[in-house]
Formats: structure tokens, sequence, C-alpha cells
């Protein structure tokens, strides 16, 4: 019998109305702001009313290094929260929402898989909410602000070749990465380079999800450092009197969205910063408004945990003030037969040897998590093509480094295929205390903080600079941002900045090219390798695949 594609599954599924889904927690019709009869924003008022309810327990989903042969992170998050909703219990999803770009591009949907899904995926994939869009039009009327001032006697002395805030897209958009603006008459605007980066890699979407309400949000997009004046001085959105007009359009886009799974257990769906290039987590209104209204909130972070772990616990925790009470590490036998050195189309036999030599990037990331101080669940997404042997080698694997183990069947059989999973997890809550804390203390400087990631999380030999990233962290330590926790942009392929590395390379070299302040996100922003910040399509694009009928049914999405 051959499997559904996931679009035919959600698409079959039977959705409650959203109403219903938020009264089985305890959410009166008038706290939601209904979006149709199947998606709603939690209103203000009633996240104010239950900001006095003791917190849940805050489960994190994080993964190994992602391969082409898949990993299902996403799938699990949703598989567990299902799982925990079988046994009874009151548990909620917190989840980025998916970006247009990678589902157009290479990437197809993002809502889990199987049966282990959010639905209305459709809506989930294209404009959901619009918060996305309220995001990009706050980014590009910055920027038109900006441009205007400089055309209109440029009374900030901005020094035109140092204008650093960018224009953005929620699209692949290549040919976008590097322009000029403002060729044409004299009225057209003053000609000079420009760049756009795609909307998950705004600022103001970190700013988003890092901002705790609408004074705090305000404050944050204040600080935005959009250019340098002729003296060198930071010039901001403050100073262009740029901060009302944006925050009134950010206003709803600040609500967490609510909406469900295939089996009806509640979804916070909010914000979406690209794991790869920004912080990678969904919002942190989201996070602890659901750590209000259930006992057990599973969120996740984006990527392999060298990355999304990493920048869950070092920015976001560390900003918010969360601590994690367990992780769950996903990882594949196949991913892990990967690692190893074996080509896609070999991973479905059975390979001691390859998985032997691949479990070493699982290694890596168990490591990585005990430096956290938070209880590590491994779970292996199950495939057919898995053996006794594979599995039990896995589970010896995991047991011996102190992790307890469970098989997540939740793609093909929902809720039911994560209760191992969810029990594991439960008893791991019960009998394990998380003793969290982050990685460095914000007093150490810039390089110290960049060498510690890089030595302590990715395994590196050491860390070379270029000129430019050299100058840039010490103007940056001058302007007062030293203190800041760093964000690193690096490939999520491999443990190293060199996306072809897998396995757990050790003793490598990293190479940071550039260094940039996100001053209302609170963060430095280091780039490594070659990671885009404007992604281009494939060769042949997702979209490709995608339609709707004249019934307005959408097919393609995956």
């Amino acid at each position: 019998m051959s499997m559904k594609s996931d679009i035919e599954i959600a698409q079959e599924a039977k959705l409650e109305k959203i109403v219903d889904v938020a009264g089985k927690i305890g959410i009166m019709p008038d706290d939601l702001e209904l979006y149709g009869k199947y998606k709603a924003k939690i209103s203000d008022e009633y996240m104010a009313r239950i900001q006095d309810n003791p917190d849940g327990k805050l489960i994190l989903v994080t993964a190994i290094n992602p391969t082409p042969a898949g990993e299902g992170k996403t799938t699990t998050s949703v598989g567990l929260g299902q799982a925990f909703g079988r046994l009874g219990l009151r548990s909620i999803i917190a989840l980025r929402e998916p970006s247009l770009g990678p589902c157009f591009g290479i990437k197809g949907g993002a809502a889990g898989g199987g049966y282990a899904q959010v639905v209305p995926m459709e809506d989930l994939n294209l404009h959901f909410t619009g918060d996305f869009h309220a995001i990009t039009s706050a980014n590009n009327l910055l920027a038109a602000i900006l441009d205007n001032h400089i055309q209109q006697g440029n009374e900030l002395g901005i020094d035109t070749r140092q204008i650093v805030w960018k224009r953005c897209l929620d699209m692949n958009d290549r040919v976008l990465r590097n322009i000029v603006v403002g060729l044409g008459a004299k009225a057209d605007g003053v000609v000079r380079e420009d760049h756009f980066v795609i909307t998950v890699a705004s600022e103001i979407m970190a700013i988003l999800c890092l901002a705790s309400d609408l004074n705090d949000l305000k404050e944050r997009l204040g600080k935005i450092i959009v250019a340098y004046n002729i003296k060198g001085e930071p010039v901001t959105a403050s100073d262009l009197q740029a901060v009302g007009a944006m925050a009134a359009l950010l206003k709803d886009a600040m609500k967490p969205n609510l909406i469900q799974t295939l089996e009806h257990t509640p979804a916070l769906i909010h914000g979406g910063p690209f794991a790869n290039i920004a912080h990678g987590c969904n919002s942190v209104r989201a996070t602890k408004t659901a750590l209000k209204m259930a006992d057990y909130v599973i969120t996740e972070a984006g990527f392999g945990a060298d990355l999304g772990a990493e920048k869950f616990f070092d920015i976001k925790c560390r900003m918010a003030g969360l601590k994690p009470d367990a992780v769950v590490l996903v990882a594949t036998i196949r991913a892990l037969k990967y690692n190893g050195g074996i080509a896609k189309e070999e991973l479905s036999a059975e390979n001691l040897p390859a998985l032997q030599a691949g479990i070493v990037n699982l290694e890596k990331h168990i490591e990585n998590l005990h430096i956290y101080g938070v209880p590590i669940v491994v779970t292996l997404n199950s495939f057919v093509t898995d053996t006794q042997e594979e599995i039990a080698f896995v589970e010896r694997f995991c047991q011996e480094r102190n992790c307890a183990f469970a098989i997540s069947r939740v793609w093909e059989m929902g809720g039911e295929g994560g209760t191992e999973l969810a029990s594991k997890v439960l008893e791991t809550l019960e009998h394990k205390e998380s003793h969290f804390q982050v990685l460095y203390e914000d007093s150490l400087s810039l390089q110290e903080k960049i060498e510690t990631i890089a030595s302590k999380i990715y395994g590196a030999g050491g860390v070379t600079y270029s000129a430019a990233a050299l100058k840039q962290l010490q103007n940056l330590e001058k302007l007062g941002f030293g203190n800041l926790p760093v964000c690193m942009a690096k490939t999520q392929y491999s443990l190293s900045d060199d996306p072809v590395l897998l396995g757990r390379p050790a003793g490598f070299q990293m190479n940071v090219r550039e260094a940039y302040v996100s001053a209302g996100a609170g963060f430095v922003v280091v780039l490594t390798g070659t990671v885009m910040t404007m992604p281009g399509l494939p060769k042949k694009p997702a979209a490709y695949q995608i339609d709707v009928d004249e019934d307005g049914r959408i097919t393609g999405l995956f």
C-alpha cells in the first residue's frame, strides 16, 4: 500500500473549528481573533489574564545535522504533542511559521509530515495570517524612510557608503542580492549600491520573535542601526522617526497564531527566523504564552543542535529567562549512515560499519547538549528499512551516554506512534532534573564568545578572521556591543563551516568573514563560510509542482 502524500493526508483530515480546539484548553471565543474557521490569533487581553498561571514543562526538540536523507524534526515535534494528547495530558506545540522562499524553492512546506502535521497546511505554508507580509512591509518602510531622508537633504549626515539596512522579500530571488538603486533623474533619489535579504533574515523578524510586548518591540525597533554618519557614528531607526509607523504595521503580527494538529492538539505557530542566518526559534511571546496555557510545551529550534539548540539556549533562553526541562534529539539511521559516508541511494541496506562511522555526529550533539545541563532523550525517527541490529546498536550507544532512548513512528501512525517517546520524556522529566546553564557569560569579548562556540560546540581547532571581520568586531566592542550574545551564521550540513565535512570533524579552522550588530534584536551576527542571506531557486524549483484547481484546492505542496 503506497503512503499518501502529506498534502493528501492534510486535505482529507477532518478539522475542528478553531474555537472548539481553543475551548478544550479553556480559551473562550472572545479571547480569539479569528482568521476564518481554522486559524486565530490569541488576544492581548487573554495573554495578560493568564500571566499568573504556573509554567508548564518546556521540551525542546532538536536534531543531528540535516542530510538529504531527512531527519523529521518538525514531524517529531508535532507527533510528540499528539502523543501527549493521547495520554490525556494538556500539551501545546509552539513552532515557527514557514517561509515562502523555501516553500517555492527546494525544501517545500514545513508543517510536519505524514500523520504528524499541523493544519490547515496550505494556509500555513502560504500567506497564513499575514505576519511575514507585515514584517516585510515594516522592513521596507524603514528602507524607504532612510532613502527619503538622504534625498531630502540628509540632515543626519548619513554616509551613503555606510548604509547597512537592507530591503527584504519573502522569496528566494538571487538577482536582488546586490543591486543599484536611485538611477534615473535627480528626483529619483541618490544612486547607491543596495541589497535584499529574505524576510526571515530581516532583523525585524528577530526583533518580533524576541520582543516581550509592544513597548519592548518599539524600544528594540528604535535601536536598529540603519547606517553610520560621516563621523562613523550609528544612525538608528529612532533617529529617522520610523518607529511608530513600523510598530503600527507589526501590531497584529505580535499576536501568536493558534491552529491545530491532525489530532486537534493546539499549536501556536509564530515567527520564523532562519536558523543558519538568524536565531531560528519561534517567538518568545508564543513560547511563554504556551507555558501558561498547558502542562507540557513542545518547541523546536531550526536545523541541527549545533545551530538551533545553541541559539535557543544562548540567545532565546538567555534573553527571555526560559529554562528548558528536557531536550529531544532526533536522528535517523539513514542520516547516521549518510554521515558514515554512504551514498543516498544505498542507505536502505543494513550497514553496521557505516552506522558506527556516522554515529559520531550524534555523539557530538549529545556531548554538546550535556554542556547545557538539560536531560536528553534521543529518538530515532523510524523508517521501514531500519533493521533490529541497527536500532539495537543506536539504543546501546545512547544508554552508554546517559540518554534515554525511544523509537518514534509518528510519521506513519500519528500520536499513537509517539507514545513510547512521550513516556520516555515524562519519565525523564520526573527522574532527571534540568540544571540549565548558558555556554558563555555576557562579559566575555565577542572574539572569546565566537571561539567558545567554535571550539566547544563545533569542535574547531581554532578560528581565523578576515581583516574586515577583525576590524568590525573591534568597532562593535568600541560602540558598546561587546556584551551581546553572538548569533553564528554557518552551514547547517556540517558541525564545521564546510558543508561537505560530515560526521564529526575535529581540529579544523573556522573562518569568520564578517560581523555586524543587530542592535534591536540584541545580538551580534557572525558570518562564516558562504551562508546566503538571500537564497536562490534551484534548477527545478518546488514552485513548478504547485497548482490550484477550479475548486480552489491546492496541489503540489509537500
